[in-house]
């Protein structure tokens, strides 16, 4: 059973920088063919995909975020990590992590998700 868990400051000041990292458990991030995937709800609004790292460190990112995200990983500790900077208040949202078997979607396992709030 693969599970997924974020972790990262919940609170973050405007125009500083939100890092959080997903950390893996009961599979490999570097297994065939997988893409593993962060995702934010913002509250009220629907999920919006931000981006991808997948099975052999190629990253993508959502044209709209693409200017101010990065997403790394840390094979030896089976991490994945999101980094968005210059942040405003309305990037304040649920940030989920997962899974995905393909590029943008196709997400069969996901973290529980982790409020970070934009606010001075």
């Amino acid at each position: 059973q693969v599970q997924l868990q974020e972790s990262g400051p919940g609170l973050v000041k405007p125009s500083q920088t939100i890092s959080l990292t997903c950390t893996v458990s009961g599979g490999s991030i570097t297994t065939d063919y997988y893409y593993w995937s962060w995702i934010r709800q913002p509250p009220g609004k629907g999920l919006e995909w931000i981006g991808y790292i997948n099975y052999v460190g190629v990253t993508y990112v959502s044209p709209s975020l693409e200017s101010r995200t990065s997403i790394s990983r840390d094979t030896s500790k089976n991490q994945f990590t999101l980094q968005l900077t210059s942040v405003i208040p309305e990037d304040t949202a649920v940030f989920y992590c997962a899974r995905a078997t393909t590029g943008t979607s196709g997400m069969d396992y996901w973290g529980q998700g982790t409020q970070v709030t934009v606010s001075s």
